[in-house]
């Protein structure tokens, strides 16, 4: 019976996205929904930027184990790399009237930038979108018994999510966001109130986690602890803020202060809801702790499926399992999209330049079925879990596109020279040390690459300069459309538009 709603909420979710797919007729529409969005709409898609499988089943089994200390990049990172995208960068990014955020690189450096940065942004995504479709697996194995293999699920639901978001692109994930995150939402409350009602309570669930050290968030007072915490956090915290996808919903809405307030208040509601799945993990150890313990060892991914199925009536499953179909759909249809329009836009059209709106909407649509293949191929042939393939994911833009982006906006000095010198120092001090350094569990990485791109683009800009130094933009100083990507359609101040031209490099 449960397989059957299962089914049955898939196939509607896909009619709804081939539904909302006939309101995409350019690649603007593709790419950033036509930038129409409203509030409620543009607060769904930020919140479902990281509900995904990483917060129901991998935050969840991660707390579990080893408490709030354990998630700190997640949700605490990343709720807050949402709400300083809102603050910080949504005015200043939607004013430029941008497809992709390596446009922006572009338009402030040069074209070396923006392909570099582009480059890591795309590289990134692999381990994310992996996590989704792992996650996807997962649910069709555990929902059919077992009579659906985690590899065949896994084909399933990337077909699903492919199938909806090729059509539709930014438009159709728009709107199932909307309508899957308020299933979410419902659910899990609803989840969250027949669970309690097993543990006697709320309160009771949280005490015993308290006295279990559970809820310790900061770790002791010394360096050894300190380090590996804070670059934890700021992996996911700095490491999103320079993301396609994060940008793309932000620069989804109507007006700029629907873009800051969507951000903000999307980031907010992510951080709470967070917490609905942890406590449902948790109170699964206090349902049926011998069991729930072994399983914690054993694979701790599968704690609130397990405790769903076991201990929930049908009614409560079928919430809970549409509440996570929604999650996981929600979150890697838009990160499907994300490196594909990346991709296509920042690429792409640096080796074809004069390509027609429709020839590029062509492009962004094959590009999105070779990543989708290439994510589920990563997917079946790797065995990380899925919280550590999300927080791997951000590494190589910590250190190669973040410090570009926000001295960029934040620092007139800031040179194309710099921002190289940056992306080299940070990448190659990164890799080097993750591949070649030693196992040390303190100064982790990224947390090196970051810093050392941070030095590399402030000494490469006050240096004397080799590479020309470009015109400082200032992005509250020009017109909204004043440096528009080819797809927003808006006929330039003077001369005649065409429309396979790109902005000029500086």
């Amino acid at each position: 019976m449960l397989i059957w709603f299962v089914v049955t909420y898939l196939l509607i979710s896909l009619a709804i996205g081939l539904i909302a797919a006939t309101r995409v007729h350019n690649a603007k529409d593709f790419a950033v929904a036509g930038r129409h969005l409203p509030l409620p709409i543009v607060m769904a898609t930020v919140f479902a930027t990281w509900f995904g499988a990483e917060t129901v089943l991998g935050i969840s089994a991660t707390f579990v184990k080893e408490g709030l200390r354990g998630v700190v990049a997640d949700p605490f990172g990343s709720s807050l790399c949402l709400i300083l995208a809102g603050l910080f960068f949504a005015r200043k990014l939607y004013r430029m009237n941008l497809l992709t955020i390596g446009d922006y690189y572009r338009l402030r450096y040069n074209r070396t930038v923006e392909v570099l940065c582009s480059l890591a942004i795309v590289a990134s995504y692999l381990g994310w979108v992996s996590a989704q479709i792992k996650a996807l697996g997962l649910v069709f194995f555990v929902v059919s018994g077992g009579a659906v293999s985690q590899p065949l699920g896994m084909v399933l639901g990337a077909a699903i999510v492919l199938t909806y978001t090729t059509f539709g692109g930014m438009f159709s994930i728009a709107i199932l966001d909307f309508i899957q995150m308020t299933v979410v939402m419902a659910g899990m409350l609803y989840i969250g109130y027949v669970i309690a009602g097993m543990t006697g309570g709320v309160g009771v669930v949280v005490a015993h986690a308290a006295d279990s050290g559970k809820l310790d968030f900061f770790p002791e007072a010394k360096a050894v602890a300190w380090i590996p915490f804070i670059g934890a956090w700021i992996t996911m915290m700095l490491g999103s803020i320079p993301q396609q996808d994060v940008f793309q919903r932000i620069t989804s809405a109507k007006d700029e202060k629907t873009a800051v307030r969507g951000s903000v208040l999307g980031g907010s509601i992510y951080f709470f809801f967070a917490f609905v799945p942890m406590f449902l993990a948790y109170a699964a150890t206090l349902v049926d702790p011998k069991v729930f313990t072994a399983l914690i060892d054993k694979d701790s991914q599968l704690v609130l499926p397990t405790l769903i199925l076991q201990h929930t009536p049908l009614l409560a499953q079928v919430v809970f399992f549409g509440a996570l179909l929604s999650a996981i759909m929600s979150c890697s249809s838009a990160t499907l999209l994300a490196p594909s329009v990346a991709f296509s836009e920042n690429i792409i059209r640096n080796i074809r330049p004069g390509m027609s709106d429709r020839a590029f909407l062509r492009t962004m649509r094959v590009v999105l079925v070779c990543f989708t293949l290439i994510v589920l191929l990563f997917a079946l042939n790797t065995s990380a879990s899925i919280f550590k393939m999300v927080e791997n994911a951000y590494k190589i833009t910590l250190v190669s596109a973040f410090f570009p982006l926000f001295l960029g906006l934040y620092w007139k000095r800031a040179t194309t020279q710099g921002a190289l010198t940056g992306i080299a120092a940070g990448f190659f001090t990164w890799i080097l040390l993750e591949f070649f350094g030693t196992n040390n569990e303190v100064w982790l990485p990224q947390l090196l690459g970051f810093a050392a791109a941070g030095a590399g683009m402030i000494a490469g800009s006050l240096s004397p300069q080799v590479v020309g130094r470009p015109t400082p933009l200032h992005p509250e100083t020009h017109a909204p459309h004043a440096h528009a990507s080819s797809l927003t359609h808006h006929v330039p101040a003077t001369g005649h538009h065409h429309p396979g031209a790109r902005p000029p490099e500086r």
